[in-house]
């Protein structure tokens, strides 16, 4: 059997760091994790062939050549799936397609041949087996949620890593929080499911025998959903391999505000080596956060505690959100002055959608407020939302966002002062490595790039000049931290191109 893997491609977004990539030269953020999973999940004797679109074209050959083609995605991915699924059709190669695009709105696919629903672990197996009989039907779905103890390591074979600026794996799902507007709690429950210590422990020396050194992201949409588990099993483990292998690897992960509170678990994940994290905050209205259910940020200082995390070492990513019912006027500024005075260099202000699967979703059909599909991306001013508020006045609204933390004025002040103020008291220790500096020659020419587009071609070249310049005076160890920032800022002011 020949099987080809096909992931859809990206379109310009916040996320896909499209403009930034440019730099290093890669082609992609990160390789198809469930696709690889999957892959890793059939039988060995099967050839097997990946096209990630995001790296390179799907071609009529690698059609020819597959007798079936699997397909994972997205909402945001939706106009390049339909684009790959009437390829298929005109080639006659059937179609196999799972992921959380298909799960949520499986309705809308009635040409896939064989739909893959839910979680793998517990659908690709009868499929498979039907599919030996001749037998296999249109769709397989479950309701319940498999352990994860056997969930095997990607087939990282199949991957041109030197494409991609990052890996990524998963460590658990599931998050035991319920707020409104997310999914994730009806794509995965509410219950931390987590891989096994030494699960973790073989996909990190996998990825490091297949060569890989530089950053992996661990995609759990709640890594510390069990803190017990990790302070006390996965993280030791961790920490004592990365010594053993002398720290080849980035780590960055997504967590809830609680991290604010435990020290002892933000020192334990900056000595397993994450440098970074992204925190849901989504808005500092503690009427928005109570009328969106998310508790886990409501009577708790929430400015204090992204620098309490910043300050131990971890840099933070944070979400945000406008168009809650209960936002107002106030709303644009207060979210402008949070993230500047946080000094969250990398904010993602979206408006709020409703995915399919939330209850968010559910509460405003019944309300008659869900306007046009959801387009997966909540950076592109759309929204399948009737605002309160009305459609005209958050847009202006969420300009005013944009405008007050990514024109170059505000982006180089946040910047600065986070340098200025970043000196964590968790620090660690990174032996020197020739495999990993070989392995990453690549980025030598990336000030090269850097100095030509946003030093002499950028508009904001005079903001890029006094950065650098007080940079190599009052923090040259960072100077290659503030260089990627400015790229950061280049590629967000590329995507929101429309605001500036």
């Amino acid at each position: 059997m020949k099987i080809l893997f096909v992931y859809p491609k990206y379109p310009d977004t916040f996320w896909s760091f499209k403009h930034a990539l440019k730099f290093i030269s890669k082609r992609a953020l990160h390789p198809p994790l469930g696709l690889l999973t999957v892959a890793a999940m059939l039988p060995g004797e099967w050839e097997k062939r990946l096209v990630d679109m995001n790296i390179a074209n799907l071609k009529d050959k690698h059609l020819r050549w597959a007798d079936y083609v699997f397909i994972g995605a997205m909402a945001v991915q939706k106009e390049s799936v339909k684009e790959v699924i009437e390829r298929c059709k005109e080639a006659g190669v059937k179609i196999v397609a799972g992921g959380p695009l298909f799960t949520a709105a499986s309705e809308e696919y009635p040409h896939v041949d064989h739909l893959i629903l839910n979680e793998a672990e517990f659908t690709l197996g009868p499929f498979l087996e039907d599919l030996a009989r001749g037998e296999a039907k249109h769709v397989y779905s479950s309701g319940a949620f498999p352990d994860l103890d056997r969930t095997p390591a990607p087939l990282w074979g199949l991957v041109k890593m030197n494409r991609y600026h990052s890996m990524n794996l998963q460590y658990s799902r599931g998050c035991p929080f319920s707020c409104e507007f997310c999914d994730i709690t009806t794509l995965y429950g509410r219950k931390t499911r987590s891989k096994t210590t030494q699960q973790v422990i073989n996909e990190l020396e996998a990825l490091y025998k297949a060569g890989w050194r530089g950053s992996i992201f661990f995609v759990d949409d709640n890594f510390i959903g069990n803190k017990r588990k990790l302070k006390e099993h996965v993280l030791p483990a961790m920490i004592e391999w990365m010594k053993k292998r002398r720290y080849p690897f980035d780590l960055a992960t997504e967590a809830s505000m609680d991290l604010a509170d435990d020290e002892g678990l933000i020192r334990q994940m900056i000595q397993a080596g994450f440098e970074g994290v992204f925190v849901g905050i989504e808005t500092p209205d503690d009427r928005s956060l109570k009328e969106c259910n998310k508790f886990q940020n409501r009577n708790r200082d929430l400015l204090a505690g992204v620098k309490r995390i910043q300050q131990l070492g971890l840099r933070v990513r944070g979400g945000f959100i406008v168009g809650f019912d209960s936002d107002s006027p106030e709303t644009f500024e207060s979210q402008v002055r949070f993230i500047q005075e946080s000094r969250i260099v990398t904010a993602m202000v979206g408006m709020l959608n409703a995915p399919k699967g939330s209850r968010l979703y559910e509460r405003l059909r019944e309300e008659g407020r869900l306007g046009k599909d959801v387009s997966g991306d909540n950076t592109d001013f759309s929204t399948n939302i009737i605002p309160k508020m009305g459609y005209d006045r958050l847009i202006a609204g969420y300009k005013e966002v944009l405008n007050g933390i990514y024109s170059p004025s505000a982006y180089y002040e946040r910047v600065k002062a986070f340098l200025r103020e970043y000196k964590p008291l968790e620090k660690r220790k990174r032996g020197l490595h020739f495999r990993y500096i070989r392995y990453n020659l690549h980025y030598l020419d990336a000030p090269f790039k850097t100095l030509v587009i946003l030093g002499i071609k950028d508009r904001a070249r005079l903001y890029y000049w006094k950065l650098v310049i007080w940079s190599l005076f009052r923090r040259p160890r960072l100077l290659p931290m503030a260089m990627a920032y400015m790229v950061y800022g280049f590629h967000f002011r590329k995507v929101f191109k429309t605001t500036f």
